[in-house]
């Protein structure tokens, strides 16, 4: 093929934009994620956007690569592939994903096959629900009484791996906060972990249910009471785990928090 053939061919294909769209509030979405949704040929998309912000995007337009009936999700290859596909296609595509798609989100591994690949993208960030989550239940990830630091940790690893690559032990060390995301399910084990670490047993933690959604929820406890608080309040995903002494001064702003 022509260079000139090769330049043609990658004029004409289309963009993916790798979009966080926050932690669910719809007037939490960036100004450019409002407008790249409105711009997109294609939105592909999982659950964690939340209804409101799918309901905003016109069906035709939707391509849900999340969770589906019975358990079965996209894998990610496919998503990869399809994400190739439609660019090639010369569309402007929008990979939608919940809070920021560079922070637990799979973006870093979609950037780098769309890269591979030769599909210009543009990475457009979003508020992140490791940060907003806490904060809309009335907890700042970082306090200068209480915390000076704040780890993010994924509660759902890669289950391929071996044995976890979390270090536990150093995070309980570190006397700030540790933010879980996606930690629901995995909540036995690490507050277990952290237990056997040395953190006091009565170090407050919050679950924080769909935050900034109008089911929103929240349940607190210690870290040894944690678990039974989640199961009597039935606590499901998707929820951010709070671990520190930050998650204690809910109580302090809670009746004037809105």
């Amino acid at each position: 093929m022509s260079d000139a053939a090769k330049s043609g061919d990658v004029a004409e294909q289309g963009t993916v934009y790798l979009v966080g769209s926050g932690p669910g509030d719809p007037e939490l979405l960036t100004v450019k994620a409002t407008r790249l949704l409105d711009e997109a040929d294609v939105v592909l998309h999982d659950k964690l956007p939340g209804p409101e912000i799918l309901e905003l995007i016109p069906a035709e337009k939707r391509e849900d690569v999340g969770k589906r009936a019975g358990g079965e999700r996209t894998p990610q290859s496919e998503i990869n592939a399809r994400l190739v596909e439609l660019a090639r296609e010369g569309k402007s595509v929008v990979r939608l994903k919940g809070g920021d798609s560079f922070v637990f989100g799979r973006g870093g591994e979609e950037a780098e096959y769309l890269a591979k690949h030769g599909i210009p993208f543009e990475y457009v960030p979003g508020i992140t629900s490791a940060i907003a989550g806490p904060g809309v239940a009335g907890i700042p990830v970082t306090h200068r009484d209480h915390a000076s630091s704040v780890s993010f940790v994924t509660g759902h690893e890669d289950p391929t791996k071996p044995e976890s690559t979390v270090d536990w032990e150093a995070l309980a060390a570190t006397g700030g906060t540790i933010v879980v995301l996606m930690g629901v399910g995995k909540l036995p084990e690490y507050t277990q972990a952290l237990r056997d670490a040395g953190m006091d047993p009565e170090t407050p933690v919050a679950l924080v249910e769909r935050a900034t959604w109008s089911d929103m929820r929240v349940a607190t406890g210690t870290l040894d009471s944690i678990v039974s608080v989640r199961d009597e309040e039935a606590i499901e995903p998707p929820a951010i785990t709070v671990i520190g002494d930050v998650a204690g001064t809910r109580e302090a702003v809670l009746e004037f928090l809105r």
